[in-house]
């Protein structure tokens, strides 16, 4: 059983106060269904394809979801980020994405109100 888990207990204790308090009913084991989110996420799967093991599949997309509208995983990500301290390297992503030639028309219809206002470099 301890090959499902892909978090330590020390690495769970270190995510858990970031984690909202459960009201009532007490939430099933979220060990188990972190490494059944991050199962899903990091090999690309549905999440009706996550593996019995990590419990319900509805459980884990619905704890994700969840967590995910009230910033549960931005805190974690911040607070891991910010323990950290200053990087050593930076990286740049150089990719490069083409549009549609009606994406254009986006800020014509007001989407983007902002970048009509800027002045162009010329």
């Amino acid at each position: 059983m301890s090959d499902l888990f892909l978090l330590s207990e020390a690495q769970m204790r270190r995510i858990e106060p970031y984690f909202p308090f459960s009201h009532g009913i007490a939430r099933v084991n979220d060990r188990l269904i972190v490494s059944g989110i991050i199962y899903v996420i990091r090999n690309g799967l549905r999440w009706r394809d996550a593996p019995r093991t990590y419990g319900p599949h509805k459980t884990i997309y619905n704890r994700f979801v969840r967590w995910s509208a009230l910033g549960v995983f931005n805190r974690i990500f911040s607070a891991l980020a910010g323990a950290a301290g200053e990087p050593d390297r930076l990286m740049i992503d150089a990719t490069h994405l083409k549009a549609h030639r009606t994406a254009a028309s986006l800020l014509k219809k007001g989407l983007f109100p902002d970048a009509l206002d800027e002045p162009r470099a010329g």
